[in-house]
């Protein structure tokens, strides 16, 4: 377990943290086939709200764990 939780915090310097978001993702779509499946209304909002969040969430959490450091380091290249 502390492998798998290192491995998302600091595996590529980064590029695991987005995997939080596609996980959350991808519990989502599965909520969203059960609920269209079942014809269960409800389930499949329920789904797609999860989906959109999960997707959401990995583009900000990329944005924060990998570009925040890529943007920092240009910055330091263009003052020198």
């Amino acid at each position: 377990m502390n492998r798998i939780r290192d491995i998302i915090e600091h595996g590529e310097e980064g590029h695991g943290m987005p995997l939080i978001g596609a996980l959350i993702g991808a519990a989502g779509a599965i909520v969203l086939a059960i609920g269209a499946a079942n014809d269960t209304g409800a389930l499949t909002i329920a789904g797609g709200i999860i989906l959109a969040v999960g997707l959401v969430a990995m583009l900000v959490i990329q944005h924060m764990t990998v570009e925040y450091g890529i943007y920092d380091r240009l910055d330091k290249l263009e003052r020198k």
